[in-house]
């Protein structure tokens, strides 16, 4: 079964991801997950914290000579920041070495106070270290591995920026325009329309100069996506489900789309189904539109797999709101430590993390196969089957 977990805290000494399930023989390109990982700190409106990482990762186990081995693969980030951080967050209890820095201003939208009292902690500080967006850098270096596999595939998996604020992108993007505007890595906030993006950008410097904090919407898009991954039979093999978990799990994403699926909710029926055709020579049924976004009854139907990510404005801001303080329970300004303004092109590339893994999961539930080769055997197998249907 493949599966994937991440360790670590914002200011530890590293991030840790665990995979497991890969079959033997993938190729692994670490100059290709070094580039994902450095997707993820771009973007106007990013903190100082990108200029002192240097995301790179090394792998402990599961690779030997460029490809996967079948093994579970262990990868670790450092974090350049731990050389800040050694004796606030020391591993060991060494009397005489701590530099507390409690955190008992907890900040109204982030996980401080609820966390600090599940574990019963009144420091917040050993909460918001794993609730940090900072934990995305371990998704981002796993979901590249995905990538990586889903390639094996023909099928590749991009995002960009649908709105930031009040400014949005008010169409459709193109495939060839998510690829070019993900290839220019000068692009400050991933929007396929200059001039929306120039709108966005503004929107960016509002909220700076306010000393807020703005969100916005991110698309991801995975293109040549089989027809048949995920199932309807129950709940929980439902990939449009699964989707919506994992992109629903990336800090500061408070809902989830997949295809027009807000605006199908206020339309009626013939506004919405997309209508079916047949390709004789490309022997494949087709859809007129996309507005299910690649998913019907919880399978892949063969179009481009659609799914957006609404985040919302990140906790930290310059100008704080007011809180109660956990110790003392008297009124304060919440916590503020260095921070971003703006995070939605970042979490877009989380997003494609998020939905490569999930495909690449229903992918190998389908296909299985011990090795690269027996799964591509297989794979081949089935898309006779579909062009003989």
């Amino acid at each position: 079964m493949f599966r994937y977990v991440t360790a670590g805290e914002s200011h530890g000494q590293a991030l840790i991801t665990w995979i497991s399930g890969l079959p033997a023989g993938v190729p692994i390109d670490f100059e290709f997950i070094h580039g994902e990982l450095h997707r993820r700190q771009l973007g106007y409106g990013r903190g100082g914290r990108q200029k002192i990482e240097k995301d790179r990762v090394e792998a402990l186990a599961g690779v030997r000579h460029g490809q996967t081995i079948g093994a579970p693969i262990a990868l670790r980030l450092d974090n350049r920041d731990w050389a800040n951080w050694e004796k606030a967050l020391s591993v060991e209890n060494i009397p005489g070495e701590e530099e507390a820095r409690p955190l008992t201003a907890p900040r109204p939208g982030h996980a401080d106070l609820a966390g600090a009292m599940k574990f019963n902690f009144h420091d917040a500080r050993y909460i918001l270290e794993r609730a940090s967006a900072r934990e995305t850098a371990a998704r981002v270096a796993a979901g590249a591995i995905a990538k990586l596999l889903l390639r094996q595939f023909e099928c590749n998996v991009l995002s960009h920026v649908v709105a930031v604020g009040k400014a949005r992108l008010e169409r459709a993007a193109t495939w060839s325009e998510i690829k070019a505007v993900c290839a220019n890595l000068d692009s400050p906030l991933r929007c396929v329309d200059p001039s929306t993006e120039a709108r966005m950008k503004a929107e960016v410097d509002l909220v700076h100069r306010a000393g807020d904090t703005v969100g916005g919407i991110f698309e991801v898009v995975a293109h040549n996506v089989i027809t048949g991954l995920g199932s309807h039979a129950q709940w929980d093999e439902k990939l449009d489900g699964r989707l919506a978990q994992a992109v629903m799990s990336i800090q500061a994403v408070k809902g989830v789309e997949i295809g027009a699926g807000v605006a199908a909710a206020t339309s009626y029926g013939s506004e919405v189904m997309d209508e079916i055709g047949y390709d004789t020579s490309g022997k494949r049924f087709t859809r007129a539109t996309n507005r299910a976004g690649g998913l019907e009854g919880g399978i892949t139907n063969g179009e481009d797999v659609i799914v957006r990510g609404y985040l919302k404005p990140i906790s930290t801001l310059r100008s704080p709101l007011g809180t109660a303080d956990m110790v003392t329970k008297q009124p304060i300004s919440a916590a503020y430590e260095r921070s971003d303004v703006c995070v939605v092109p970042a979490a877009g590339v989380v997003g494609e993390a998020m939905v490569s893994l999930m495909l690449a999961q229903s992918l190998l539930e389908k296909f299985g196969g011990d090795s690269l080769a027996e799964t591509l055997r297989n794979f081949r197998a089935y898309q006779q089957q579909l062009a003989d249907f």
